[in-house]
């Protein structure tokens, strides 16, 4: 029988939920990484076995990564600071926001997105890591600031058919893509506001907070910004929004569901100051028309709740039949094993949650 596995990652360490295949109960253990922030959390099922990333934030020792090939019950850190940059750059990591798997294609290559925003390449499974410079050396870098989170890119997409191509978010600057793998970069925010600039359309500058991707149909792309919510059908060349039927259009997160690629989840917030879902009600909505209408979904969700959700902790897993998970700022942590129509609390009085990733295998 197959398992099922939940990575919860928090501002104080990384705690694992553990099922079977039917996803009905969770037992989790005791906390890994206690006391470093886990911002990342990767999960790399192209070989055999998957192989689980952490990327940890420890206030005393900076950034590390570390790989798990038994589904989380014992841990492996790279070779030294792995996700750094050489001394001749000048600049420190000071976290890194994401850990991508790269496309079947290439199934040894892992991407790392970082603050500063910088994005490194993986071309032993994680074992080490190099900076990929012509992101680094963008023209457009020094108008890049500094978002509520650093200035960071906290998004990877790559495409599965094709290793050439990749995209890239980052708060703030926007989205960008490359063809060549990665020697070029150009924007592709082509309809994405940026309410908070003198130019309110501008070719780069956005504060995106999620880009996600349909895995079967690269071409599907859906974005949650700092104001406004968006779909691609042409893999990030122009963008339209879609935000209208939804309470607000501030929010972290985006997840498409892995087999329909006209459904999508986001969990709007009031915004700005306040950061709140609209009412104090925890709600998921979904769209299964691609965006045209949004359904509230309730079921087994709190109607006095007061926290965010992150842009990393909120995912779907890879079963036939997906599940969802989400975590909070309040460090509960649901579920839903039927399309987001009920959920179920797995986790309470965890630390501020940052991540969450799963996998059944």
């Amino acid at each position: 029988m197959s398992e099922a596995v939940l990575l919860v990652g928090t501002r104080k360490g990384l705690w694992i939920g553990r099922s079977d295949e039917r996803r009905s109960s969770w037992t989790f253990g005791e906390p890994e990484f206690l006391m470093e922030a886990v911002y990342g959390i990767g999960v790399d099922t192209r070989g055999g076995a998957p192989r689980i990333f952490v990327s940890g934030t420890s206030e005393h020792w900076g950034p590390g990564v570390y790989y798990s090939d038994d589904l989380g019950r014992t841990w492996t850190e790279t070779q030294g600071a792995a996700v750094r940059f050489s001394p001749e750059i000048g600049a420190s990591v000071e976290r890194v926001w994401q850990i991508q798997p790269g496309s079947e294609a290439e199934p040894d290559v892992i991407y790392a997105g970082t603050q500063p925003s910088a994005l490194f390449r993986s071309a032993d499974r994680g074992e080490s890591f190099q900076l990929i410079t012509a992101l680094w050396d963008h023209p457009h870098r020094e108008h890049w600031n500094a978002g509520y989170g650093g200035q960071a890119i906290h998004t990877v997409v790559p495409d599965p058919k094709d290793p050439a191509h990749l995209t890239v978010a980052m708060s703030t600057g926007g989205v960008y893509r490359t063809a060549d793998s990665g020697q070029s970069w150009s924007p592709a925010n082509v309809g994405i506001k940026a309410y908070f600039m003198p130019d309110p359309w501008p070719e780069y500058g956005q504060c995106v907070h999620k880009v996600t991707a349909h895995p079967a149909h690269p071409e599907r792309m859906y974005a949650q910004n700092h104001h406004g919510v968006y779909r691609s059908d042409d893999a990030g060349e122009n963008w339209i929004p879609i935000a209208d039927g939804l309470p607000s259009d501030f929010g972290f997160p985006i997840v498409v569901h892995p087999q329909h690629p006209d459904t999508v989840y986001v969990f709007p917030l009031i915004a700005d100051g306040r950061r709140i879902p609209p009412e104090g009600k925890a709600r998921v909505w979904r769209s299964t028309d691609a965006g045209a209408s949004w359904t509230a979904l309730a079921g087994g969700l709190p109607d006095s709740f007061y926290a965010a959700v992150m842009r990393d902790a909120f995912c779907a897993d890879n079963a036939d039949r997906a599940g969802l998970y989400l975590g909070a700022r309040d460090g509960t942590v649901y579920a839903s094993a039927d399309d987001g129509d009920h959920w179920q609390q797995l986790a309470a009085h965890l630390p501020d949650v940052y991540s969450v990733r799963a996998v059944v295998a």
